[in-house]
């Protein structure tokens, strides 16, 4: 009797662009899905795969559970088979508000709370009490903070100017607020006098109220006449209306407003930790829970390890795994108090992707989505080993990636193609790397670095002078003008602190291309996006005399039965939810009026459905054709205008986003990591864009981990040598060519692609 494989059975699917795939995956392996963005991986991977896995998942529960839980539809497949239970990291950028930190991110927190309310001396009580959120725990001074916000005079008062020319610049007490205006009519102060020409003893009196113990009355008029009041000073009005209260509770003015004219330091009583000074007295071998947050990683775990005491040891235990996760995937730097929202994108994927990894479980199916975004060449080897750690486990992990080094460590690989879009949704090829030929990911395998060694000539500068921010050391650097210029170095080197926050300080007029998404709303199109719809109605309006609203599934175009979705969506009570076309508008969301009507012998949704490609021969507007040869220029020629947003990969929204700020007329661009999503012969088609952007006058700044559009730049700005307080120095500057000659952690991995295609030996 011959052994049945364990293997995932997938039969005739057709999510989005694919064409009836049909599929077996085997389990317990690692599995690389790779092809062009926009080739179909996603829709496989995610649209059903995963889908119909958690659907599946949630079928075992009762149903008034199910109600609960998030509901997910069918996915468009003639059979799925033998799947696993699935656990998806995302390359969706981590959230979380101001207070989200890597301790609470990674759940270590509540267990170091736990582990001081029990062993900690003196002892405090709770694990709850060690909360600067809680009432008992938080700090009296700064309210559990770790700030002290205080109001800036300078920030506040204009001095130059009158009350009535509104001298004070806080809006609920300047003249358009009733405070403003009890300030010019109470009869104290000359509401057309300046106030630095005031007597010194009347400024004060305006700032800061009488004398403690005294009261000045400060009439306030009203249309039954003046109202008994007393005059209490603009900043101690300020601080008790505005800082020391619920500010979300208050109408017409935010929190921004108030720090805008305040000033933020650390609270001297707290020093920063939000906690009250009885619960920072509470210690375990010395150390107070402040002092355990602000610990590295590596330190933080030696700290636990000490513990004895077995009731300590027990909880220690449970934390000690998380740790050594964030440790082995390199951030051991880190520390439990670093906030979320700082980490580089690269710190950022590792933190995610070690959330994920506490379990014991197996038989499960990990997934991820391009893991390797953010890292260095250097760091994706960290990422290999645990994919290989996972896999050990008798699990199955299946990888959508680009990048070449995790390709080749796959026992299995699946391409789709052969291009993408309409052109894609096909498996090209599946199996090991020896056979992989004839597909654009062994022509990427066998891709040759190319080093610029003809690098054009630097003849300006912008400069940025002694920089401090996050990890960066006091340094300053000369970024070329009107060339190429990379941005290198491990994550966490201080790319991000010195190029999105500092350099764009400095030149405030630089065009930014960031890693953030750009909506997810099913109503939102490529034509809308790129900002040509309006003109594409304004076409119809005038060859048909209607109105132009006609023209939009938004408004008065929209088919009367779906609202202009094309789908419905009707309730079906406990059953999986199900979304069936619209039978009205046959999915198209135009009125029968709105389609009724033609330009150029096409109406409204032929129009839409044309691709880039098509569209540059169809319009005859230099708006419309210059805006859409933007969109065939970073190679999405394949899409069609009327694409909705929320349907692309990640590498096409990457290049949607740069394709809708080449229509500006900027001279400095800024892009963090281009290549995130792009497979190796995107890349080439965005590294022309970009040497064509350079070639028309403009300077291009790339922050980058990809060694050919390293090796194509002009000019490289290595950081490091490592990162968080190991990174924040300028380590290497110079062209590519010179790289060859350095010792910098980018220079060993370039060097390693020349070497390898020297000796022929790059799979």
């Amino acid at each position: 009797m011959s052994e049945i494989k364990d293997e995932i059975i997938l039969r005739g699917l057709k999510e989005h662009n694919l064409r009836n795939v049909d599929l077996n995956i085997p389990k317990e392996k690692i599995i690389v899905f790779t092809g062009l963005s926009g080739s179909g991986k996603s829709s496989v991977v995610f649209d059903t795969l995963a889908r119909e896995s958690r659907r599946q998942m949630i079928l075992n529960y009762p149903h008034y559970v199910r109600y609960q839980m998030p509901r997910y539809e069918r996915p468009d497949a003639d059979l799925m088979q033998n799947l696993s239970p699935v656990v998806v990291v995302e390359q969706r950028l981590i959230g979380g508000n101001s207070r989200s930190t890597v301790g609470t991110y990674m759940d270590i927190n509540p267990l170091i709370r736990l582990l001081f309310s029990r062993i900690g001396k003196p002892s405090i009580g709770t694990a709850s009490d060690f909360l600067s959120q809680s009432s008992f725990g938080r700090c009296p001074e700064c309210s559990g903070f770790g700030e002290v916000i205080a109001p800036d005079l300078n920030k506040m008062i204009d001095y130059d100017k009158s009350l009535r020319d509104y001298a004070v610049k806080f809006k609920p007490l300047s003249p358009s607020g009733w405070q403003g205006n009890w300030m010019m009519t109470c009869g104290l102060f000359d509401p057309d006098k300046p106030i630095k020409d005031y007597p010194e003893e009347k400024r004060r009196l305006l700032l800061y109220g009488p004398p403690e113990g005294e009261k000045v009355n400060a009439p306030f008029h009203t249309k039954n006449g003046p109202q008994k009041h007393d005059w209490d000073g603009l900043l101690p009005r300020f601080t008790r209306l505005y800082i020391n209260r619920d500010i979300s509770k208050l109408k017409g003015v935010t929190q921004d407003d108030v720090i805008a004219v305040s000033t933020r330091s650390l609270c001297p009583t707290c020093q920063g930790s939000g906690l009250n000074p009885k619960v920072l007295a509470c210690r375990i071998n010395g150390l107070n829970i402040a002092a355990y947050d602000q610990l590295e990683l590596t330190e933080l775990l030696e700290e636990l390890k000490k513990i004895k005491d077995p009731l300590g040891e027990y909880i220690a235990l449970q934390a000690i795994p998380h740790i050594k996760q964030l440790v082995e995937m390199g951030l051991g730097y880190l520390s439990l108090s670093r906030k979320m929202g700082t980490l580089s994108g690269g710190e950022a994927q590792r933190v995610k992707i070690a959330r994920h990894l506490g379990s014991s479980l197996n038989n499960i199916t990990y997934i991820f989505d391009e893991p390797s975004a953010g890292l260095h060449p250097e760091e994706v080897d960290l990422l290999i080993q645990m994919l290989k750690r996972i896999k050990a486990q008798h699990n199955t992990v299946i990888v959508i990636e680009h990048n070449l080094s995790v390709i080749k460590v796959a026992d299995e690989i699946i391409e789709m193609g052969p291009g993408a879009g309409v052109n894609g949704g096909e498996v090209v090829y599946q199996g090991k790397l020896q056979g992989l030929k004839d597909s654009p990911t062994a022509t990427a395998l066998n891709h040759k670095l190319k080093i610029n060694k003809n690098p054009r000539d630097i003849k300006d500068y912008f400069t940025i002078n002694r920089v401090s921010n996050n990890n960066l050391k006091n340094i300053s650097v000369n970024i070329p003008k009107n060339v190429l210029v990379s941005m290198c170095g491990v994550s966490g080197s201080g790319k991000s602190s010195l190029m999105l926050e500092a350099f764009t300080k400095r030149y405030p007029e630089t065009i930014m291309v960031g890693q953030g998404g750009i909506g997810i709303s099913n109503r939102s199109t490529l034509a809308t996006y790129m900002g040509i719809m309006d003109d594409i109605r304004a076409i119809f309006s005038k060859e048909t005399g209607q109105p132009a609203g006609l023209f939009s599934f938004n408004t008065s175009g929209a088919c009367s039965i779906c609202k202009g979705k094309g789908v419905l969506t009707p309730d079906v009570a406990f059953a999986d939810p199900v979304t069936i076309p619209c039978e009205a508008c046959g999915g198209t969301r135009y009125s029968d009026e709105a389609l009724s009507y033609r330009y150029q012998d096409k109406n409204i949704v032929e129009i839409l459905d044309l691709t880039i490609d098509e569209a540059i021969h169809y319009f005859k507007i230099p708006k419309i054709i210059k805006r859409v040869q933007t969109l065939k220029d970073v190679g999405l020629g394949y899409l069609t205008l009327g694409q909705t947003t929320s349907s692309l990969s990640g590498g096409e929204t990457q290049r949607l986003k740069l394709a809708s700020h080449l229509q500006k007329e900027g001279q400095i661009y800024l892009l963090d990591e281009p290549s995130l999503g792009l497979h190796t012969e995107d890349n080439e088609k965005l590294l022309d864009v970009f040497q064509n952007l350079v070639n028309r006058g403009n300077s291009v700044i790339i922050i980058e981990h990809n060694l050919n559009f390293i090796a194509a730049s002009d000019w490289v700005i290595e950081l490091g040598p490592g990162g968080g307080k190991q990174g924040g120095q300028i380590i290497l500057e110079g062209t590519p060519e010179e790289m060859l000659h350095a010792e910098t952690l980018t220079a060993k991995w370039l060097k390693d692609g020349v070497r390898k295609l020297k000796c022929g030996t790059f799979y």
